[in-house]
C-alpha cells in the first residue's frame, strides 16, 4: 500500500553536526536549489512550514519489522504523510494488518525524552492501564520510541503478554505513532519495493534512546519533513483519534456506541498545552495523571483552584480565536500560574489563551491523583473519565445509559454488576434495548444473563423483524453465513423476473443499510431463509420453522413458497412488527448456528421443553459439523453437540426419577415450539445413543413393546397361543387388568392436574397411544361418515379386546414374523433344491406360492415407503432408501423378480437358478436384523457390522500383495501363457489359496515337477495348449513363496487379528448403548407393521386400502408414539420439566462450587479484598499520623504561645 510521505530527509545531517542546518533539522547541502536559495531568500523564509516548504512522493518504507535479537513476531510498520487521511491508515490497520478492533483506544502522551519516570507512574502503567487494556480489548497509542513514558508502557506491555495465558483471545495492543525524522537508524527501513521483513538493529537498549520499541505491535512513522524534531505527528495523532472515535464498536461496527477515544496526559512540557487544546475542541476526554510532571500538574491546579472565580462566558472560543470575553481576574491567575509552571517557556500570551481554552472545557478532563490513589481498579477510572464526557456532549442520555453501553463494549460485567446494576438504579426496558442488541451481536452472554434479569422483558424485545436484524449481524466467515447466502441466492434468482428489484445481483446478507434495522426489500435476509436453512439441518422430524408469520402452508411445494415469500416482501411486511412466540428457542437456534457455546446453554436453561430442546441442539450442531470444513470448528461443534446430549440425558433421568409415567408422556409429547416433533423423533435424528440408552427411555419402549401383556411373559408362551389362539382367553398369559387402567385414567382426569408433586397417575393411557390408536381413528372418521351404522356405546366386549390386546401387541407382530419368516425360507430352500423344475413343467405349485409369498413382501415395502414418515412423498422414498435393510430389501426383490424373468426361459433358466440361490442367501442375511431385538445378540451383531469395515481395509492390504507376487509367480512359471481366464486364475485366485495352504509343489517346484503334456510353441498354446513350466528361475519362486506366505499369513492375518481385537475392545464398552438405540429402530418398525405376518399381510393391506381410500380415514401411524396435548395439561407438564431441569442445575452449581478449583478462586477474590483494605488501612494510619504530627506541632505551637502570653501578663502584673 503506497502512502505519501514528505520528500525532506534526503539523508541530512543528525542535530549537532558541524554542518549548517535548515529549519526542518537538516542539512542545507543536501537540499534541493527549490527548497533553498533560488527562490526563497532568509529575508522570506523567516518560518519553515511543512505543506508549503515540502513536497510529496510514494513512500518507501513499509511492511514487516524484525528485530534483530529480539525473537518475537514481526510488527508491520509504515511511513506516512502528516497529511495522510485517517481512514486509509485506520483501514490498513485493521483489514490489512490484522489488528483486532479495539473497544477503547488510550493515546498516551507527554513524558518524552529522557524525563525520569516517577515509580508510582510506572506501577499506573504497569498494573492500571496495561490491566485495563487487557480487559477491555483497548488499542494503546504510543510514542514508539524506546524512551520516556514510551519505553514504561512497552515493558509493561511486554510483561503482560509473558503473564496473559497463550489461550487468552484478548492481547494488548500496542501501536506507536513515532517522528520519522527522529527514528534512530530509520534507514534500514526504507525499500521502495517493501520490507517483508526488514531487520531493525536496536543499540544500546538498556538506557533511553530514539530507537523503536520492539513491545508495539505496529509502527505509523509520520513524516513532515523534519529531522530530529518532535511534535511532527501530533496532527495526524489527533486526526486519527477523532476519525477512530466516529467508528462504532463490536462485530461489522455492530456496536452500540461508538469507539470511546481517550487521551492519557503523563508529565509533559508547555507545548503539550496546545495538543490538550486542539483535542479537546473536538470533545476527546482527557484523564491526567496529577503529580506526574509539569503539564500535567498544571492542568490539576488549573482545574482544581480556579473553580471559584467566575467565568464571563459559558461559551468556549472559536477555534483560532483569543479568549478575550473571560474575566481579568481569571485571566491574571492563569498567567500567573503558567509562569509558575513554565518559566522558560516562550509566548506567553499563546499559553494562556490554550490554557483558558482548556480550562472552559474541563468537562472532558478527568484528574487522577494516581500518587494517592493508587492503581487499582484503573479500567474504572478510564470508564468514569468516559462517562464523564460522554454526558457533557449528549444532554439526551440517560444518567447511566453511556456507562453501561461502555462496560458492554469492554465486556466487563463485574464493572456493570458492581457500579450499575447494585440496586441503586431503577433501570427501564427503553434504558437496555441497545445494550441487549450489542451483547447479543458480539457474543456477550454474561451481559445477555445480567439485562434478562434487571429488567428487560424478552417478550417485548424479540420481534421478527429484530430476529432478522440478528441473522444479518451472522459473521461472514460462520457456516450458518455461507449457507443462508446460498438459499438468499437462490429466492433472489426466482426473483429476478419480479418487478421493483432492479434486476440487482446478489446482495450480500451484510447490505449497506444497518443490521440493526432489519431487511427491508425482497432482495435482503427474511425468515424463510432461516426456515430453509433448519428444514436442511433437522430435516422432516419437525415442520418447517416460522411458516406462520410468513403465511406458508407447511405443505406448500418449495418454489410456491418461493413465490409467496417474494410476492409477500414486495408489500409491507406486517409480520416482522409482531413478537416472536417462542423467543427464547429462537435465540437458542440462533446461538446454535453460530456455534456460540455459553450463549447457546443459557438460552437451553430459559427456553421450555429442556429435554427436546437440548436433542434439537444436539441435531443442528452435528449436521453442521458435518458440513463445517475446519478442523477446529468441526471439533467444537460435535463437542457441543454431546454436551446437549448429555444435558437432556440428565434432565430426563431427572424426570424419570420424579415420576415416571409423566416422563413417558413427555417423551411422546408433541412440541408446538420444535414443530410437532416428539422427543423420541428428535432423539433419533440426531442419533442420540446416550439418551435411548437410559433406562428410563428403555422403560418406555419395553411397555411398547409388550402392549398390555405382562413384561415378564416366557416366550414359549407366546408361541403356543401364536398356534393355538383360544389360549388368548385363558390365564396362560398375564395382561393388565382393564377395570385397574380404567380407574386410573379417571383418578386421573379426576385430580387437580395443577399437582406438580409427582404423585399424579398417568397422564396418559398406555394401551389407548399403543394399540388401539388406529382402531380409535377409525371409529372417530366412522362416526362421523356413519353416525347410524354404529351403535353409541364404543366399549368393546371381552372376547374383542383380549383380541386386540394380543395381537396388536408388537411383541405378536415380531413373533409372528420371525416364524412365517423361517417357514418362507424353509419354503425358498425347498422349491430351490426340489422342486424349481425348467419349463415347461416349471413353475410349480410350491413356486407360486413362493411368488405369492414375496409379492405379499412388496406391498409391505410400498406400504414403508408411502405411509409411514414424511408429509412428502419424495422426502418419505428418501429416508426408506437411507436405512440399510430396506436396501437389503430392495436388493432380495430385485433379484427375485430378475430370477423368476430368467427362469421362464429356455435359454436363460440356469441363469434364474443361478441369481435365485444369491437371492436366498440375501434373504437368509435378513436374519441378522431380526435378531438385532435379542440382547444377548444385538451388541455381537454391532460388533460384526463394525468389523466389517476393518475387512475392507484388509484386503486392500491384500490385494496389494496378491497382485504383487501373483504377476511375479506368473511371470516367472510360465514365459508365455495369453489366455485371460487362466491369467486371473493364476494371478488372484491360486496366490488366495496359498493363504490356507493349498499350495502346489508338483508346479513349483522345479525338483517335484510332474510331467505333464505340454509345449513351448505360441501358436499351440494360443490354440488352447498347456504351456510348458519354466525352471530357469525356480529357486526365485521359492523364495516369493516364502516372503508371500510369510508376510500374509503372519504379518497381515495378525494385523486383522489386532485390528479386530481394537474394535471389539474399543465397541464392546458402549455396544449396550448402540444395541438400544438400534432396538428403538426395530421397535418402531413393527409398531407400524400390520398385525398379520407375510403372506397373510395382504389381508390386512387390503383393510388399510378400503380405509385410507374409501372410508377417507388418515393413519395414526404415520407418526409413531405420538401424544398431542393442550391446555392445562400442557402448561402442567411443561411446569413439571422446567421444575426437573432447575434442581438438576442446581445440584450441578453446587457440585460446581464445592469444587476445588472455584474454592480456590473464591479464596483467592477474599485475598484479594483483604489485601485491598489493608492497603487501605495501611493509607488510614499514615493519613492519622500525619494529622497526629500536625496536632503535636499545634499542641505545641499553643503551648508555646501559651506560655508567651502568660509571661506578658507576669511582666505586666508588677507594672
Amino acid at each position: 500500500m503506497k502512502e505519501p510521505q514528505r520528500e525532506r530527509d534526503r539523508e541530512g545531517g543528525n542535530v549537532g553536526s558541524s554542518k549548517e542546518n535548515d529549519q526542518c533539522g537538516g542539512v542545507r547541502e543536501v537540499h534541493d536549489s527549490v527548497a533553498t536559495a533560488d527562490f526563497f531568500g532568509a529575508a522570506i523564509v523567516t518560518q519553515w512550514d511543512s505543506r508549503q516548504h515540502s513536497s510529496e512522493c510514494p513512500t518507501d518504507a513499509y511492511g514487516e519489522l524484525e528485530f534483530a535479537g529480539a525473537g518475537r513476531k514481526h510488527s508491520h510498520f509504515l511511513r506516512l504523510s502528516c497529511d495522510t487521511s485517517p481512514q486509509i491508515v485506520y483501514t490498513l490497520m485493521t483489514a490489512h494488518w490484522g489488528l483486532p478492533l479495539p473497544n477503547l483506544v488510550v493515546s498516551v502522551v507527554g513524558g518524552e525524552g529522557h524525563e525520569k519516570i516517577k515509580t508510582w507512574v510506572r506501577d499506573v502503567l504497569r498494573n492500571g492501564l496495561v490491566r485495563a487494556a487487557q480487559s477491555t480489548g483497548a488499542w494503546i497509542l504510543t510514542g514508539g520510541l524506546r524512551e520516556g513514558v514510551t519505553r514504561c508502557v512497552g515493558e509493561a506491555v511486554r510483561d503482560h503478554g509473558a503473564a496473559a495465558p497463550a489461550i487468552s483471545k484478548k492481547k494488548v495492543i500496542a501501536v506507536g505513532l513515532a517522528p520519522w525524522g527522529l527514528v534512530h537508524n530509520r534507514q534500514q527501513l526504507v525499500n521502495a519495493q517493501g520490507s517483508f521483513p526488514a531487520r531493525y538493529y536496536v543499540q544500546n537498549t538498556s538506557c533511553d534512546s530514539c530507537c523503536l520499541d520492539n513491545n508495539c505491535q505496529a509502527f505509523l512513522l509520520v513524516d513532515d519533513g523534519s529531522v530530529g524534531r518532535r511534535g511532527g505527528e501530533t496532527a495526524f495523532c489527533g486526526g486519527l483519534e477523532d476519525y477512530i472515535s466516529h467508528q462504532r464498536t463490536g462485530i461489522w461496527g455492530s456496536g452500540s456506541i461508538e469507539i470511546p477515544v481517550l487521551c492519557m496526559l503523563i508529565s509533559g512540557d508547555a507545548n503539550m498545552l496546545e495538543r490538550l487544546d486542539v483535542s479537546l475542541r473536538k470533545a476527546t476526554p482527557w484523564l491526567v495523571l496529577a503529580g506526574s510532571g509539569p503539564a500535567a500538574d498544571f492542568i490539576s491546579d488549573l482545574l482544581d483552584n480556579l473553580s471559584s472565580v467566575p467565568l464571563s462566558t459559558s461559551s468556549p472560543p472559536a477555534e483560532g480565536e483569543a479568549a478575550e470575553g473571560l474575566s481579568t481576574e481569571l485571566r491574571d491567575k492563569v498567567c500567573e500560574k503558567v509562569q509558575r509552571y513554565f518559566p522558560a517557556a516562550a509566548e506567553l500570551e499563546k499559553l494562556v489563551d490554550s490554557a483558558l481554552s482548556i480550562y472552559q472545557n474541563r468537562e472532558f478532563i478527568t484528574v487522577f491523583h494516581g500518587e494517592k490513589e493508587g492503581s487499582e481498579d484503573f479500567d474504572i477510572v478510564l470508564l468514569k473519565a468516559l462517562v464523564r464526557a460522554s454526558k457533557s456532549v449528549s444532554s439526551e442520555a440517560m444518567k447511566y445509559t453511556e456507562e453501561l453501553k461502555l462496560a458492554v463494549a469492554w465486556n466487563r460485567v463485574d464493572i456493570a454488576k458492581t457500579e450499575l446494576f447494585n440496586g441503586d438504579v431503577q433501570w427501564k426496558y427503553e434504558d437496555l434495548e441497545d445494550s441487549m442488541t450489542d451483547a447479543l451481536i458480539n457474543n456477550k452472554p454474561q451481559f445477555v444473563r445480567l439485562f434478562c434479569e434487571n429488567g428487560l422483558n424478552i417478550l417485548d424485545y424479540l420481534t421478527y423483524r429484530r430476529l432478522e436484524s440478528l441473522y444479518c449481524s451472522l459473521s461472514d466467515s460462520s457456516l450458518a453465513y455461507i449457507l443462508l447466502q446460498r438459499h438468499l441466492s437462490e429466492r433472489q434468482g426466482l426473483a429476478g423476473s419480479l418487478p421493483n428489484l432492479h434486476g440487482a445481483e446478489t446482495v450480500p446478507l451484510k447490505s449497506l443499510q444497518s443490521a440493526l434495522t432489519g431487511p427491508a426489500s425482497a432482495m435482503e435476509l427474511n425468515l424463510y431463509e432461516v426456515s430453509r436453512l433448519l428444514w436442511d439441518l433437522l430435516g422432516d422430524v419437525c415442520q418447517p420453522f416460522y411458516y406462520g408469520p410468513l403465511g406458508l402452508n407447511p405443505t406448500t411445494s418449495t418454489r410456491m413458497a418461493l413465490k409467496q415469500v417474494n410476492k409477500m416482501l414486495l408489500g409491507e411486511c406486517m409480520y416482522q412488527d409482531q413478537r416472536c412466540l417462542s423467543p427464547w428457542a429462537a435465540l437458542f437456534i440462533w446461538a446454535i448456528l453460530q456455534n456460540r457455546r455459553e450463549m447457546a446453554v443459557y438460552f437451553w436453561e430459559m427456553a421450555g421443553e429442556s429435554v427436546l430442546s437440548a436433542l434439537g441442539g444436539c441435531k443442528m450442531l452435528r449436521e453442521l459439523s458435518k458440513l463445517e470444513s475446519e478442523t477446529e470448528t468441526k471439533l467444537a461443534m460435535k463437542e457441543l453437540a454431546q454436551t446437549f446430549e448429555n444435558l437432556a440425558h440428565d434432565v430426563f433421568g431427572e424426570c424419570y426419577q420424579s415420576n415416571e409415567s409423566c416422563s413417558f408422556t413427555l417423551l411422546i409429547r408433541k412440541s408446538p415450539v420444535w414443530g410437532g416433533a416428539t422427543c423420541l423423533q428428535m432423539a433419533t435424528a440426531a442419533d442420540a445413543r446416550l439418551f435411548f440408552s437410559h433406562d428410563g427411555v428403555q422403560s418406555l419402549l419395553s411397555q411398547i413393546w409388550w402392549g398390555d401383556m405382562e413384561r415378564s411373559t416366557e416366550v414359549w408362551k407366546l408361541v403356543l397361543t401364536f398356534f393355538l389362539p383360544p389360549l388368548v382367553y385363558t390365564d396362560l398369559i398375564s395382561f393388565r387388568a382393564q377395570e385397574e387402567e380404567d380407574k386410573s385414567v379417571e383418578v386421573h382426569h379426576g385430580r387437580d392436574a395443577d399437582s406438580l408433586d409427582g404423585n399424579d397417575a398417568t397422564v396418559f393411557s398406555l394401551a389407548d397411544i399403543i394399540q388401539n390408536e388406529e382402531e380409535a381413528e377409525e371409529l372417530r372418521a366412522l362416526k362421523e361418515n356413519m353416525k347410524d351404522s354404529l351403535p353409541s356405546d364404543s366399549k368393546r366386549p371381552f372376547i374383542v379386546s383380549r383380541w386386540t390386546q394380543f395381537w396388536y401387541s408388537p411383541v405378536t407382530s415380531f413373533l409372528g414374523n420371525v416364524l412365517m419368516y423361517f417357514l418362507f425360507l424353509y419354503l425358498f430352500a425347498y422349491v430351490l433344491l426340489v422342486d424349481f423344475k425348467p419349463p415347461p413343467d416349471g413353475p410349480s405349485t410350491l413356486e407360486f406360492v413362493l411368488y405369492f409369498w414375496v409379492f405379499t413382501f412388496v406391498c409391505e415395502e410400498i406400504r414403508q415407503t408411502f405411509c409411514v414418515g414424511s408429509t412428502f412423498v419424495l422426502q418419505r422414498m428418501r429416508n426408506y432408501i437411507q436405512d440399510v435393510w430396506n436396501k437389503c430389501d430392495l436388493t432380495s426383490i430385485a433379484l427375485f423378480t430378475l430370477a423368476v424373468c430368467c427362469r421362464m426361459f429356455p435359454w436363460s433358466y440356469d441363469v434364474g437358478r443361478a441369481i435365485m440361490a444369491i437371492d436366498f442367501m440375501v434373504y437368509t442375511l435378513r436374519l441378522i436384523h431380526i435378531f438385532a431385538v435379542h440382547k444377548q445378540l444385538g451388541p455381537k451383531i454391532i460388533i460384526v457390522g463394525k468389523m466389517m469395515k476393518d475387512v475392507f481395509f484388509f484386503l486392500f492390504f491384500l490385494a496389494v500383495w496378491l497382485l504383487a507376487y501373483g504377476v511375479a509367480n506368473q511371470a516367472l512359471l510360465y514365459s508365455y501363457d495369453p489366455r485371460p481366464v487362466w491369467i486371473f486364475r493364476r494371478v488372484f485366485y491360486r496366490p488366495y489359496l496359498h493363504i490356507f495352504g493349498q499350495i502346489p509343489i508338483n508346479e513349483m517346484d522345479a525338483d517335484k515337477l510332474v510331467k505333464v503334456p505340454c509345449t513351448n510353441n505360441a501358436t499351440l498354446i494360443e490354440a488352447g495348449e498347456e504351456p510348458c513350466l519354466s525352471t530357469y528361475s525356480n529357486w526365485l519362486v521359492v523364495v516369493l513363496l516364502v516372503i508371500y506366505l510369510l508376510f500374509t499369513n503372519i504379518v497381515l492375518v495378525n494385523l486383522l487379528i489386532a485390528m479386530f481385537s481394537h474394535t471389539f475392545s474399543k465397541v464392546q464398552e458402549h455396544s449396550d448403548t448402540y444395541w438400544k438405540f438400534q432396538r428403538y429402530n426395530l421397535i418402531k418398525e413393527y409398531h407400524s407393521r400390520p398385525c398379520l405376518a407375510p403372506p397373510f399381510i395382504i389381508i390386512s393391506h387390503l383393510h388399510l386400502f378400503i380405509k385410507r381410500f374409501y372410508y377417507q380415514i388418515p393413519s395414526v401411524k404415520i407418526k409413531h408414539f405420538v401424544l398431542e396435548l393442550r391446555g392445562k395439561k400442557a402448561s402442567c407438564l411443561n411446569t413439571w420439566e422446567a421444575i426437573q431441569k432447575e434442581n438438576l442445575l442446581s445440584a450441578q452449581n453446587k457440585q460446581q462450587r464445592e469444587s476445588d478449583t472455584v474454592r480456590i478462586k473464591s479464596t483467592s477474590v477474599k485475598v484479594d479484598s483483604v489485601l485491598k483494605q489493608m492497603v487501605e488501612i495501611r493509607d488510614h494510619d499514615r493519613r492519622l499520623r500525619l494529622l497526629e504530627t500536625e496536632l503535636e506541632y499545634c499542641c505545641s505551637a499553643l503551648s508555646w504561645m501559651t506560655d508567651a502570653l502568660s509571661q506578658n501578663l507576669t511582666r505586666l502584673s508588677p507594672s
